[in-house]
């Protein structure tokens, strides 16, 4: 049986804003159904290329457990716009604005969940926000841990070399800005980084080196397996909303943000610095060639309540394997986060 899942113009969801350092970000609050006791919040984070939308197949989950769901559109991204300033997209401001946005709610205490970047962010707020956050959940993204030197993407694509996109994607020239512009080209590069493929089978992006612009300008891009088309002209007009020209230019500058990350991270306590104090749950995406399991090893160490899960998935986890990520995301909501237990 087909999973429900929540759309674009859902009755379920009411798009909201809240200024938060003087920056306003959008964000969709899903409030629990009628007749079922709310008994938590939990906050989504996305990740790149991607939008809020990235958690439609886990919002009704969450909703039939008796947890209001808000869901923020991250920096660079639809309505909550895409300004120059790098620091806006760096972890300590979404931690600050996801702290923002709990006070409106009138939330204390919460749930994190995240995706890719999103995932990054959740530990990260974990630890500028201990008092906040309760438990963390994170679909494909291992912890990384607080660096003492700062490391530039160049150097960390030496050291993973499945992170060698990374150069292009935070290029100074803004590589992927100079050829992804406009509707159409946005929509086919949208496409390819959702699994369609080129005309010769191969796919759009390798770790290693990045996107194939040539092929986003000259050939054609089979359909996504994880979208259908009305959902790619919905991204495709939230992408062009505040940067119609170069609408990627906002999510390429969070790959911009390892010096801005750096410098937050040495204000953080000490008691925060060395890891996730939280019970956290981490999937992997065992078919991901990005975000490799092997990044995951040690984890231990760093998130001492650590629940592990794996799927038989791409790094597009919450869709290619969206029945699996929920079946782990309840039975970890049921086992330790309502029954407060720190592990499974």
């Amino acid at each position: 049986m087909a999973l429900d899942k929540v759309g674009p113009n859902d009755k379920r969801l009411e798009h909201k804003f809240a200024t938060v350092k003087g920056h306003r970000w959008h964000y969709i609050s899903c409030a629990v159904p009628s007749g079922i006791p709310q008994k938590g919040t939990v906050v989504l984070v996305h990740g790149f290329p991607d939008l809020w939308l990235a958690w439609r197949y886990q919002v009704p989950l969450l909703l039939s457990l008796g947890f209001q769901c808000i869901i923020l559109e991250c920096m660079g991204y639809g309505q909550t716009g895409a300004p120059d300033d790098l620091s806006l997209y760096g972890f300590k401001a979404h931690a600050d604005a996801i702290a923002g946005i709990a006070k409106a709610e009138g939330v204390n205490r919460i749930v994190l969940g995240g995706h890719d970047w999103g995932g990054a962010v959740v530990y990260r707020v974990a630890q500028w926000q201990p008092e906040l956050v309760s438990h963390v959940f994170s679909v494909a993204t291992p912890y990384q841990p607080v660096h003492d030197k700062y490391l530039s993407n160049e150097v960390v694509a030496k050291l993973l070399p499945n992170f060698g996109y990374q150069q292009q994607f935070g290029s100074a020239d803004g590589k992927i800005e100079a050829v992804v512009k406009g509707k159409e080209i946005t929509k086919k590069f949208l496409r390819g980084m959702y699994g369609g493929r080129l005309s010769s089978r191969r796919t759009l992006m390798e770790p290693e080196t990045g996107v194939n612009l040539q092929a986003i300008q000259e050939d054609d891009i089979g359909p996504s397996p994880f979208f259908s088309e009305e959902e790619l002209d919905y991204y495709t007009s939230q992408y062009c909303v505040s940067n119609p020209e170069t609408p990627m230019k906002g999510p390429c500058n969070w790959y911009r943000t390892r010096k801005v990350n750096f410098d937050d991270e040495k204000n953080l306590p000490a008691a925060q610095k060395n890891g996730v104090s939280q019970p956290v749950l981490f999937i992997q995406a065992l078919q991901d060639n990005v975000l490799i399991p092997k990044m995951s090893e040690g984890m231990e160490e760093t998130c001492p309540k650590l629940t592990r899960g794996e799927v038989k998935a791409s790094h597009w986890a919450l869709w290619h394997a969206s029945g699996e990520v929920n079946d782990l995301v309840k039975k970890w909501f049921e086992a330790v986060v309502l029954s407060g237990k720190s592990k499974l």
